[in-house]
């Protein structure tokens, strides 16, 4: 069981286009496997299906456009992790299946860095 919500992506579908909820706000995410860097990439639009960030490439506990200042973007943080730690990369092999896209609301504080738990 995960200590965070994430979203669920269907790596055997893509592109995968879907609309996700933050908050009272509505998103398009597409999400891609871009075979010649062979990296996944995400997109993000309004719903009105305006871009906000398009093509960024998914890094292990690196959060989402983390480089941009765009006020559309979601408050919430997006970090593609293995909740686990022992993952190094994201492959096709562990994205959907130890890597998702959690939504981070933990601080470092909630969580036991050594067995990955809740603390109290």
């Amino acid at each position: 069981m995960s200590l965070r919500p994430y979203i669920p992506i269907d790596i055997d579908n893509l592109p995968e286009m879907f609309e996700f909820d933050f908050g009272s706000v509505t998103y398009k995410i597409q999400v891609a496997y871009n075979t010649v860097m062979e990296a996944f990439t995400i997109d993000i639009l309004t719903a009105m299906s305006e871009p906000i960030i398009m093509g960024e490439v998914l890094v292990l506990n690196e959060k989402l456009w983390s480089e941009s200042s765009d006020q559309r973007l979601p408050f919430e943080d997006i970090i593609p992790m293995d909740e686990s730690g022992e993952e190094t990369t994201i492959t096709k092999d562990n994205f959907g299946k130890t890597v998702f896209l959690y939504i981070d609301q933990l601080s470092p504080d909630d969580v036991d860095q050594t067995n990955g738990v809740l603390n109290g």
